[in-house]
């Protein structure tokens, strides 16, 4: 059975469970998903799937796309992601919310917000110098020393500096399902995930064995 699906953060709220105690959740909109491709060992060497999320204008799709959704016989989809699969799983044309249920733990997979060029202040919370009376105030929001000694006149590999923060993939673990509504495909796990509102997300069930 297919365990993983592709879904939309819809963004945060909280709920309250039946002993009145509150929940901090994230909702996400999970599927439908349409199952485009199936690869087999046979042919590709692995088995996996291939899925979609949304619909896409036939007028918006190039043409080698256009032609990998005849070939296969499915709908333009905004979204498509192939996941590995055992090749053990059931025929199914789509994937849908049904395959979690309340109590399911889930791993969540996301781009996490871009903070654009950031300083050790901010990307890695640096304390910085002293603010107190005889302290230089040109060192103060500085980060720590940079090189090693004058027996190696160079930056170790690793070293925290001012750069790049965000816009990576984090992958949040074991988060619980509180709720799964069938009707709006909506998946109530409980805790934060990766991503801006309206992110794309890949839910897949967590692996406890």
């Amino acid at each position: 059975m297919i365990q993983n699906i592709i879904g939309r953060k819809v963004g945060m709220t909280q709920i309250f469970s039946e002993k009145g105690m509150l929940i901090p959740v994230t909702v996400i909109e999970a599927g439908p998903c349409q199952v485009i491709q199936r690869k087999g060992i046979d042919t590709d060497g692995y088995t996996s799937v291939q899925l979609g999320y949304g619909r896409k204008k036939k007028n918006k799709v190039n043409k080698p796309l256009a032609g990998h959704f005849k070939k296969h016989g499915s709908e333009p989809s905004k979204v498509i992601r192939e996941v590995r699969t055992d090749g053990g799983e059931d025929e199914v044309k789509e994937i849908t919310v049904d395959i979690f249920k309340d109590g399911d733990f889930v791993d969540v997979s996301g781009i996490v917000k871009g903070r654009g060029f950031s300083g050790v202040f901010r990307r890695y919370n640096m304390a910085g110098a002293p603010a107190s009376r005889g302290s230089h105030e040109k060192f103060r929001h500085a980060g720590s020393s940079a090189g090693g000694s004058s027996n190696i006149t160079r930056i170790w590999p690793g070293k925290r500096l001012p750069g790049r923060m965000g816009g990576n993939k984090k992958t949040v673990l074991n988060l619980k399902v509180i709720r799964v509504d069938k009707e709006t495909n909506s998946l109530f796990v409980k805790g934060p995930v990766p991503g801006c509102p309206s992110g794309m997300l890949m839910i897949r069930k967590t692996n406890r064995g």
